[in-house]
């Protein structure tokens, strides 16, 4: 990523970005936990691309040049930590689950600048317990090196929709069907319908944040019914798409 800016001290606040706005490739010397409050929240490195709706936070390791970007109108809230506080042990970004108290301690502790109050280190504590607890989510696409990979997950990032079995994208871009299936657990950590799922719940996040009905996010990402989507979207957000969507 070209002419990333340095800011040494994560920064601890809140600040909105119109739907489709972006914050520029950047990196900190400390950690920093980003959480859209609303909207949805995708975090980009080289390695891939990470993305949260409100009921889950990303961790950003500091040292980590990443790149923000909003779906919808989003509130983003962003809590610095010291390098030296890693609660998870985390070394590279992942997503957390984000349940009702956790919200509600970012919330709080993002209201303005930290201060070094005996009630700001006592929220601290408590939001550093609930992290603690949260579980990690793989809500991940990453970002493919191989050309033969990258044309298939190409091809379906311009269509989710698009049903094709392996084999037959594997022809569409030059490729085996052996040969992709090795590369997408080698390079992306998962298997194709893996692979393809998170795409597909990247797209509905995007198309909800953008005011699209549910029944019409179902249809273009792919699902074969808007029950299926739903089942789908609850096991990985702990909501239904329609939840999602008032919050």
């Amino acid at each position: 990523m070209p002419d990333i800016r340095h800011t040494p001290q994560a920064p601890t606040r809140t600040q909105t970005l119109a739907a489709g706005g972006r914050i520029d490739p950047h990196r900190h010397d400390e950690h920093q936990i980003v959480y859209a409050g609303s909207g949805v929240l995708a975090v980009t490195t080289d390695a891939g691309t990470w993305f949260a709706p409100g009921t889950r936070a990303i961790w950003v390791p500091a040292g980590c040049v990443h790149a923000h970007r909003a779906h919808g109108h989003l509130d983003l809230h962003t809590l610095g930590l010291p390098a030296r506080v890693n609660p998870l042990g985390l070394e590279a970004p992942t997503v957390l689950t984000v349940g009702p108290l956790l919200r509600e301690l970012l919330l709080a502790a993002t209201r303005g600048p930290y201060d070094d109050s005996p009630e700001s280190r006592r929220l601290r504590a408590v939001l550093l317990d609930q992290l603690r607890a949260s579980p990690q989510q793989p809500l991940q696409l990453p970002t493919p090196t191989d050309p033969r990979l990258r044309a298939v997950c190409d091809l379906l990032h311009d269509d989710p929709a698009d049903a094709r079995p392996l084999a037959a994208l594997g022809r569409a871009s030059g490729a085996g069907e052996r040969t992709l299936s090795r590369l997408f657990r080698r390079e992306l950590g998962m298997t194709f319908p893996q692979w393809r799922t998170q795409l597909r719940l990247y797209h509905a996040l995007r198309m909800l944040a953008e005011g699209d009905p549910v029944t019409a996010v179902a249809h273009r990402c792919g699902w074969s019914s808007t029950s299926a989507f739903i089942d789908v979207f609850r096991r990985a957000f702990g909501c239904t798409p329609g939840e999602h969507s008032r919050r």
